[in-house]
């Protein structure tokens, strides 16, 4: 194994050599993210395009509903809460505490229809090469190789699997023996080598037709109305803060599961946003400021991860409006941006982005829905391959328009929440009948990679069992947000790490 120790630069930092390996076959570019902001084929993965957020599942989130199908968690959170204290730690977001309720307010009537105290931790060093280079470089347990991509595997007459086949940087390969294997190369890339493990025996994994590649989700996410708080203290309590257990933290708004239950709801979660900041219509010099520094892709990609960066900067825009903002508004502009960087670059607890509060109090509601499976979006191998001679990934990333339909039904909800209880007030951007519409011209995802190796009851439903053991090779583990059966609402990094570890202590445990 000597030769996959190369010290390229695509080790450790991004080489376009090695980011082209996962270049795909992306059936509509308008639904699914360029492949150099899913994949980092480099040292630490995908958290150096992270934005840090974490959050755990909800307990809805494993109970079988008509709009999920077939797919089944085969546990409950209870069996997953124990290893997320954890994930925290790994993920350096702090202690695993994710409530706090709203504070008191004069103005608030008693409604449980939505919860306002569920919270998101951000981490504090997202890119986790960093964050553990001590342990990678030191620790005797880990054999660090770099440069080293896994193009097959072999498999003994049994059905288990007996080893790897990986490529060096020159296309050189080595096989590497192993008694039992996981697989955490994030969802889209952990899907595409399991597709080219069956190119011997096309019935592995369920066969041509089975669940591997298939209920491909990501999230529905955007904004299609404003909302406006009743007054100062409300608008504080959904700004970023530190809550004196190790990190930033934020509340989102979610409907309850009994109101998901009753109307047929996605898992859905909103907060408040600035205002589209490539408007120069906003006025703000540090609206304009912010535009101006991410635009500059190098500096933008300091201050946010690539895919929000992206979503924040139109492709063209007309930049003189913003300077002339920035000019008007000088002084804020120039205290806000120092003290930004300070607090997002080099303060011990992270600030995960910007939330600039204004005088109407008025402020961007973005939705963060949950996707529901569905057959037909899903990935697959082309005729293509890589450089190395792996076969290349087809696309077809869906958005069905029921699920849409979900979240226009949320928000009608929730506007009716915040009215009830006065809290504030919710506007739609244009009018109602067009919603539906707009959310899926949104719709768009790709980092995600949920459901494409997906846990379940048996190998003609999903990939893998309880404990993530393929259920035709039990020494293969998957481990990632391939296997998760269902989305939530929440961001999934930290479960997957939370299944990771989990995934830790049962190997630990079941001897060889």
């Amino acid at each position: 194994r000597k030769g996959l120790s190369g010290g390229r630069r695509g080790g450790r930092r991004p080489a376009p050599e090695t980011t082209a390996l996962s270049a795909a076959e992306i059936v509509d570019p308008a639904r699914h993210d360029d492949m150099a902001i899913a994949v980092a084929r480099r040292l630490g993965g995908t958290s150096n395009l992270w934005a840090g957020r974490c959050q755990p599942f909800d307990p809805i989130d494993f109970e079988p509903r008509a709009m999920v199908g077939d797919a089944r968690w085969l546990f409950g959170l209870d069996e997953l809460a124990p290893h997320y204290a954890a994930a925290c730690a790994y993920a350096g977001c702090g202690a695993p505490v994710f409530r706090d309720p709203l504070p008191a307010s004069g103005r608030a009537a008693p409604d449980d229809a939505f919860d306002a105290g569920r919270l998101e931790r951000f981490s504090n060093q997202p890119k986790f090469h960093k964050a553990h280079a001590a342990a990678l470089e030191g620790d005797p347990h880990i054999d660090l190789r770099l440069n080293a991509t896994v193009v097959d595997a072999v498999f003994a007459e049994t059905g288990r699997i007996a080893g790897l086949v990986v490529a060096g940087p020159d296309g050189t390969r080595y096989r590497v023996a192993a008694d039992r294997v996981a697989i955490a190369c994030g969802g889209l890339e952990s899907a595409r080598l399991l597709l080219a493990f069956r190119r011997d025996r096309s019935d592995r994994f369920g066969g041509a037709d089975g669940p591997l590649g298939r209920g491909y989700m990501g999230h529905l996410i955007g904004e299609v109305a404003d909302i406006t708080f009743a007054d100062a203290a409300t608008e504080a309590a959904f700004d970023f803060y530190r809550d004196g257990r190790g990190s930033y933290a934020r509340r989102r708004m979610i409907p309850s599961d009994a109101l998901q239950r009753a109307e047929a709801l996605p898992n859905v979660s909103f907060w408040p946003v600035v205002a589209p900041s490539a408007d120069p219509r906003h006025g703000s010099a540090i609206l304009s400021a912010v535009l101006l520094a991410l635009s500059v892709g190098p500096l933008g990609r300091m201050v946010v991860a690539e895919a929000i960066r992206r979503r924040h900067v139109p492709d063209r825009f007309n930049r003189w409006p913003h300077v002339v903002n920035v000019l008007k508004g000088l002084p804020a502009a120039a205290a806000f941006l120092p003290a930004f960087l300070l607090r997002r670059r080099f303060a011990r607890e992270r600030l995960p982005g910007f939330f600039v509060r204004n005088a109407a109090r008025t402020y961007g509601l973005s939705y963060h829905a949950e996707h529901w499976p569905d057959r037909a979006s899903r990935v697959w191998l082309t005729g293509e391959t890589d450089r190395l001679g792996l076969p290349r990934l087809g696309i077809d990333l869906r958005f069905a328009r029921d699920n849409a339909e979900g979240v226009v039904r949320a928000h009608d909800a929730l506007k009716g929440w915040l009215e009830r209880t006065g809290l504030g007030r919710m506007a739609w951007r244009g009018p109602r009948e067009i919603a539906v519409d707009s959310i899926l011209a949104k719709a768009s995802h790709g980092t995600h990679q949920i459901g494409v190796a997906r846990m379940g009851v048996s190998r003609t439903t999903a990939v893998v069992d309880g404990n993530l053991a393929c259920f035709d090779c039990p020494n293969l583990h998957v481990v990632g947000t391939a296997v998760l059966p269902t989305s939530g609402q929440a961001n999934p990094t930290l479960t997957a790490i939370a299944l990771a570890v989990r995934l830790a202590a049962h190997l630990a445990g079941s001897g060889r």
